[in-house]
C-alpha cells in the first residue's frame, strides 16, 4: 500500500487546521518567574498550534513532505502561506530563545529535537522555490538543536528504550537521516557512535513485553530500523537481536485500541502506524529469501488495516499528530 494523492490531501488538510488552533493545549512549559506565564501563541509563535511542540513541528514536516510527493495537491497555496506567515526571523528568534532560557536544558529532548531536524531536512530537499530561504530562516533553530542533540548524546550513558517521547533510537534516526542529507559529518559520527554503543551488543531482546498501553513506538522495531541504517552487516544483527521474530505474536499483531478519545490510549493507533513503518524498512535491509520477509510483509499489512481508516476524521486526541505517522507507514 502506498500513499496516495486523495490520502495526502486528507492528511495535509489536518495540520492546516490545527497548526493555527492554540487551544486546548498540552504545554510542557517551566516557569522561571512571573514574566513566562503567557500563552502557547506567545510561548511558541511557529510551534504553538497542534496540541503541543512536537506535533506543531512534525505537522509542518507533513505539509511539506505532502507537497514533495505531490506537487499539485489542491490546499498547495494555503500550505505556502501557513510557512510564510509563520517562519519568519522575528518567530525563530523567540522559539530559540525559549530552549536558551534557564532551566530549560530538557525541553522537547530529544523527540522534539529529531523531528526539527527532520523538517530542516525536509525543508533542505524540498522542490519549493520558498523552500530554501525558510531553510534559512529557520538555521539559528536548527543548529541550536543540533548542539544540544550532540551535548546530548555526550552525557547520556544509558539509552532510553521506552515506546513514547524519549525514546532514544527514534530521534537518532531522524537526526541520522538530517545528518547525511545535509553532508554533515560529524553530526553522523557522533549518532552512528552512539548508537553502537547504546545498541549493537543487544541481543535476544524480550518484544514480548511489548506492547505498553500508552506508547506510539516499538522499543524492539524502532532501534532495529536504526540499526538497518548503522550495521554493517545488519541481517547477521537482527538476526541475534530478534531471533524468532516471526512467532512473537504481540510484536507482529496490531495493538488493540479500546479508547481512541483517550489522549494516551490513542497513541496505540501511531504504534500500528508505527510499525508499519518501522517493519517495512527493516524488512528492505534484510535478504529476500530472509526467513521471516513473509510474516513481517504480514505484519505491515495487519497493521496498516488496523489503524490507517482511523486517521482522518479522528478525534483531537489523535488527529493532531497521527497523520504524520500514516505518512511515514505508507511512503
Amino acid at each position: 500500500m502506498e500513499l496516495t494523492q486523495h490520502q495526502a490531501e486528507e492528511f495535509a488538510r489536518m495540520p492546516l487546521t490545527y497548526l493555527r488552533q492554540e487551544y486546548p493545549n498540552h504545554i510542557m512549559h517551566l516557569l522561571n518567574d512571573d514574566r513566562d506565564v503567557l500563552p502557547p501563541r506567545e510561548l511558541h509563535p511557529i510551534f504553538y498550534g497542534c496540541y503541543d511542540w512536537h506535533s506543531a513541528v512534525h505537522g509542518y514536516w507533513l505539509l511539506l513532505r505532502c507537497l514533495q510527493i505531490y506537487p499539485e495537491l489542491s490546499c498547495r497555496e494555503d500550505i505556502l502561506t501557513l510557512f510564510a506567515e509563520h517562519i519568519t526571523e522575528e518567530n525563530v528568534s523567540k522559539e530559540v530563545a525559549y530552549f536558551n532560557a534557564p532551566f530549560r536544558n530538557s525541553y522537547e529532548r530529544p523527540y522534539g529535537y529529531g523531528w526539527l531536524l527532520a523538517l530542516a531536512q525536509e525543508l533542505k530537499q524540498s522542490c519549493l522555490p520558498q523552500a530554501e530561504k525558510w531553510y534559512q530562516t529557520l538555521e539559528p533553530l536548527t543548529q541550536d538543536i543540533r548542539t544540544r542533540f550532540i551535548n546530548y548524546l555526550s552525557t547520556l550513558t544509558y539509552p532510553i528504550r521506552v515506546g513514547t517521547h524519549f525514546n532514544t533510537a527514534f530521534a537518532l534516526i531522524l537526526a541520522l537521516d538530517y545528518a547525511r542529507t545535509l553532508n554533515d559529518a560529524t553530526f553522523e559520527k557522533t549518532i552512528i557512535e552512539a548508537s553502537n554503543r547504546f545498541y549493537v551488543a543487544d541481543t535476544q531482546y524480550p518484544a514480548h513485553y511489548e506492547p505498553g498501553g500508552d506508547e506510539y513506538i516499538s522499543g524492539a522495531l524502532t532501534e532495529a530500523l536504526l540499526m538497518s541504517k548503522v550495521v554493517p552487516d545488519f541481517p547477521q544483527w537482527f538476526d541475534a537481536f530478534l531471533p524468532d521474530v516471526a512467532s512473537c505474536t504481540t510484536l507482529m499483531n496490531p495493538a488493540e485500541v479500546s479508547d481512541r478519545t483517550d489522549p494516551k490510549i490513542a497513541h496505540l493507533d501511531g504504534l500500528n502506524l508505527s510499525r508499519a513503518w518501522s517493519i517495512k524498512h527493516i524488512a528492505r535491509a534484510l535478504p529476500e529469501h530472509h526467513v521471516a520477509q513473509k510474516s513481517l510483509a504480514d505484519a505491515i499489512s495487519r497493521h496498516l488495516a488496523s489503524s490507517l481508516e482511523h486517521v482522518v476524521g479522528s478525534h483531537y486526541s489523535g488527529g493532531h499528530w497521527l497523520a504524520s505517522f500514516a505518512l511515514l507507514a505508507l511512503e
